[in-house]
């Protein structure tokens, strides 16, 4: 569920963040970047849970499939967006970009 959950909120928002600690602005950091992945996985996981019907078309579809469904119940996927909001702000507040997948690395890397 966590998997699927980072799986949802990465292809909503998309999300690169700025790297360099030196001159990283506030949460321009693999920290801020998982505060912000923890706080949107968080209010998916809700809005997942409160809608079976995402819940199922993210848990048995491809991307494409998915993308079809939230373009076919628009006011999920206006909720959907206002969840990814740290997300956006974060890339668009940082300068260099770090991608969600670094952050996946770390967390396959504890796992093993």
């Amino acid at each position: 569920m966590i998997v699927r959950t980072l799986l949802a909120a990465t292809l909503i928002a998309a999300p690169a963040l700025a790297m360099p600690t030196a001159q990283a602005q506030p949460g321009c950091t693999a920290s801020g970047l998982t505060s912000a992945l923890a706080t949107v996985a968080s209010g998916t996981s809700g809005f997942l849970d409160g809608h079976p019907e995402a819940e199922a078309a993210v848990n048995t579809a491809d991307e494409n499939q998915i993308r079809t469904y939230f373009a076919a119940h628009q006011d999920e996927w206006r909720a959907l967006q206002g969840i990814a909001a740290p997300l956006r702000n974060l890339r668009s507040s940082c300068p260099q970009q770090v991608s969600s997948a670094d952050v996946a690395r770390l967390f396959d890397a504890m796992a093993s």
